[in-house]
């Protein structure tokens, strides 16, 4: 025996020598998972603490790739541009769209040229993800098996899609393939009646100031609406000052929408108008191609990317040309002009604004930020616990010429058209402290926001902001006009942001019955529901019969109904409920009822029969089974005006009932004050493993919109430890 111990000794010590030279990472990542430890509370959350700021980013993005490795590396094959390698030749003008705005080579000279602290993190979210494969070899990575620190530059602003999405992949693909054929037209035609379909995207914020609510201290609710299981909820901290909690999008590193001790921010998507298109004036002169700008020439600049895509088991390529002009890359062409679209990319800065964001301490660290106007596609809310509200509507804006209408695509020859460097904060669309206490956006016009308060739309350039409401804006503005005895509590605005009244119906309805009432010969099946819907409250609940027949009414009008010119959410309702043909409201509802009836055996169904919650596995894109368990939600959809958004599949393979796929995500409402006090929700919990008592355990409190109280305080945090490891511990 004492032969064999110094022999096991060497081979041992042999071993680890040959995995640190076969992995020369591993010494450096074994450094971070030393100084890092993950706490996981009774619901899963991760509470990372790491000595520095690059240790928590390590500990962050280890946690998320246990929670979500299969969404973490989907984020950047999509971003990257290589989803076609996975996902077929179909997806190749997404990848495309990618590299037609930053190609790897890019990617790594932005990298580069980035300041040393940005580096560190960057690198620290590399090591992170590669350490987890490291040390879970049987997870097996679709595509990517090992992360860059050049990634996240493709991924710097934390928005779904960011405003590279609003690029349609429809217009690329025409330009490089030429006209669209027939099929391919009815395809484009059936995305746009399916958009029509789907839930309106966008986020809620609230800030109610200390005047009004019962402690005397701030509350921010923090409302976005995503794709379920899109951000994971986390909590990271560091020795150099991090201590952020809130929602993270998956594969980033900073704290999306959230807070720390002393400030909070909810971002909403942005009515500024942000992206720009410019119709170039192309020439070729000696075989090279040109563009005019003025009373010049100048050349376009020309080069390739060679793009992989899966087909069957094998792996092919196509190569583009990209062009691009000062405007910006060449992406469509509208009546045979080519269209270069012009938006915010700057990478290094995005970075430095998401990551900077977590840290302020208030209102004047938070307004120097801004500053530096890279949150492109989002206005924000605003709370801090030195009693601050604020409002900022979007970030970047470039100058332009108001005379031009760049709504519509503008004479990229004309030098009048270009965008004249950025509007400083101090002229951007902002509140501060509104007399009246409160403050909303729920993607609806920021001269609402404060109400009487509000800034005033003459005051700004007209493409700062869309001057148009929401139903969903109506509904906040209502119910923050009714001011609570005894000042708003925790608990008070969790209920607001769940009330149950519907708006929209409130413009359909009546003019449904009112159809009803005036016909001569009134249809006998009509009888019976159109009395239901008389004596409804606009409520929706699990129980709610009425709710479900005006939810299929509306749906159904929203998707077939005439409209005599391009309407808003809330002009299309006020047009169906009043100016729309009586008889085709009666058309309308009465396929309603026939497609109750045929799908369900009969038109009054409780509204939770039919409007589900189901999640059967981690799949990014899940089916649905009406035979599978499911869990009834009492929720609507943000088109009805709920600020408690609910929405909804319609093309499931087999099933009949709809089920939740967007909406209410992560919830969270937050007090500022000596302590920072919060409350969050999750829809369905934070592990994509079915395996994983945290797969579900908040769905039924979801349903039942029983939120969870936050263990901010690392003394909290340990009253609630579940599990207490370092990154690596298995």
């Amino acid at each position: 025996m004492k032969r064999i111990l110094p022999f096991l000794i060497i081979l041992l010590l042999t071993a680890c020598k040959s995995d640190t030279n076969t992995n020369p990472d591993l010494e450096r990542w074994q450094a971070h998972a030393d100084n890092t430890t993950i706490i996981r509370d009774k619901f899963g959350v991760p509470h990372i603490y790491g000595k520095t700021d690059a240790d928590a980013v390590f500990g962050l993005l280890y946690a998320q790739c246990e929670d979500d490795f299969n969404r973490v590396e989907q984020n950047y094959i999509w971003a990257t541009g290589r989803l076609a390698e996975v996902e077929g030749e179909e997806a190749i003008y997404s990848d495309l769209r990618a590299k037609l705005f930053m190609t790897k080579e890019e990617a790594i000279a932005n990298y580069e040229k980035s300041p040393e602290w940005l580096k560190e993190l960057c690198n620290a979210f590399a090591d992170g993800i590669n350490y987890y494969l490291h040390s879970n070899p049987d997870v097996k990575p679709r595509l990517l098996t090992k992360f860059e620190p050049w990634m996240p530059m493709y991924f710097s602003e934390g928005s779904i899609g960011g405003d590279i999405e609003r690029v349609r992949t429809a217009k690329i693909k025409a330009f490089y393939e030429g006209n669209m054929d027939i099929e391919e037209s009815k395809a484009v035609a059936l995305q746009e009646q399916r958009r029509l379909e789907e839930e309106p995207a966008g986020s809620n914020g609230i800030s109610i100031s200390g005047k009004l609510t019962a402690s005397g201290k701030p509350i921010l609710l923090i409302n976005p609406h995503t794709s379920f299981f899109f951000r994971g909820e986390v909590h990271a901290v560091s020795e150099e000052g991090l201590n952020a909690y809130g929602a993270v999008t998956w594969g980033q590193f900073f704290i999306y929408q959230g807070f720390n001790e002393k400030t909070g921010w909810m971002h909403t998507s942005t009515y500024t108008d942000v992206i720009d298109e410019f119709e170039e004036d192309m020439i070729k002169v000696d075989g090279k191609l040109m563009y005019r700008y003025g009373e010049e020439l100048r050349p376009v600049e020309t080069s390739e990317v060679t793009l992989k895509y899966k087909e069957g088991e094998a792996i092919k390529e196509k190569t583009f040309p990209i062009h691009r002009t000062h405007h910006g890359p060449v992406t469509h062409s509208n009546d045979g002009r080519w269209v270069a679209t012009a938006m915010m990319w700057e990478p290094v800065k995005a970075l430095e604004q998401s990551y900077t964001r977590s840290k302020q301490s208030g209102y004047d660290g938070f307004r120097k930020m801004m500053d530096i106007k890279t949150n492109s596609s989002n206005n924000t809310v605003y709370a801090d616990a030195e009693g601050n509200i604020a409002y900022f509507h979007g970030n970047f804006i470039p100058k332009r010429d108001a005379s031009f209408n760049y709504k519509e695509p503008v004479d990229g020859s004309n030098p009048k058209t270009d965008w004249q460097g950025l509007h400083d904060v101090s002229e951007h669309i902002t509140l501060l402290n509104p007399e009246n206490g409160w403050l909303q956006n729920c993607n609806s016009t920021p001269f609402t926001a404060a109400a009487e308060y509000s800034p005033k739309r003459e005051d700004y350039p007209n493409y700062m902001s869309l001057d148009r409401e929401n139903f969903r804006g109506v509904h906040a503005i209502d119910l923050l006009r009714q001011k609570r005895d005894n000042g708003y509590t925790l608990d008070d605005v969790i209920e607001l942001a769940h009330d149950p009244y519907l708006p929209a119906f409130k413009e359909l309805i009546p003019g449904l019955v009112k159809a009803y009432d005036n016909s001569v010969s009134k249809n006998p099946k009509l009888k019976d529901p159109i009395d239901m819907l008389r004596h409804w409250d606009y409520k929706t609940s699990k129980r709610s019969q009425g709710m479900t027949l005006a939810h299929y009414y509306g749906t159904i009008y929203n998707r077939n109904g005439k409209r005599p010119r391009p309407m808003s959410g809330m002009e299309t309702m006020s047009y169906f409920g009043n100016e729309s043909p009586e008889s085709e409201r009666l058309e309308i509802f009465e396929s309603a009822i026939d497609y109750l009836n045929s799908t369900f055996g009969k038109w009054n169904l409780p509204w939770g029969d039919v409007n589900r919650y189901q999640r059967l596995n981690g799949d990014i894109r899940q089916e649905f089974d009406d035979n599978a368990p499911s869990i009834p939600v009492g929720l609507a959809s943000g088109r009805w005006g709920a600020l408690a958004a609910y929405g909804v599949s319609y093309v499931a393979k087999d099933a009949k009932k709809i089920y939740g796929t967007r909406g209410n995500s992560f919830v969270a409402v937050v007090e500022f004050g000596d302590k920072v006090k919060a409350k969050t929700m999750l829809a369905g919990g934070q592990s994509s493993d079915p395996n994983s008592p945290h797969f579900e355990d908040q769905a039924q409190r979801y349903a039942d919109m029983k939120f969870k109280d936050v263990p901010y305080y690392k003394e909290d945090v340990l009253k609630v430890a579940e599990k207490t490891y370092h990154p690596g511990e298995n």
